[in-house]
């Protein structure tokens, strides 16, 4: 069975930091480009981070400087290192899985976590 977990959600003050986690099955981590997505209330999915089989990462501008991407093959897990968090960044966090390069379309993203919230008062 395919499965995507996260872990590592919670509540944090504005300018905190936070470690999410994401361990996944075989099936879904090996050769495939891992990420992170999320979602607010009354809002679309938007990408938040992508990193490849070979480690190249990808960020949209909104968390440029402020997120960070990594994975750990050997176990099947991959993480997003979350700094100077804003009360915008509140959503539920989801990692998500890829055949293809990194990109920004949900709809290009195979496997989907069932989410963590994070939330970041002000």
């Amino acid at each position: 069975q395919v499965q995507l977990v996260e872990s590592g959600g919670g509540l944090v003050q504005a300018g905190g930091s936070l470690r999410l986690s994401c361990v996944a099955s075989g099936r879904t981590f090996s050769g495939n480009t891992m990420g992170w997505f999320r979602q607010a209330p009354g809002k679309e999915r938007e990408f938040v981070a992508g990193i490849t089989w070979s480690t190249s990462t990808c960020f949209p501008e909104s968390v440029k400087g402020r997120f960070t991407i990594s994975r750990d093959n050997a176990k099947n897990t991959v993480y997003l290192q979350m700094n100077s968090l804003k009360p915008e960044d509140t959503a539920v966090y989801y990692c998500a899985a890829t055949p293809y390069n990194c990109n920004g379309y949900a709809k290009n993203w195979n496997y989907w976590g069932q989410g963590t919230q994070v939330t970041v008062s002000s």
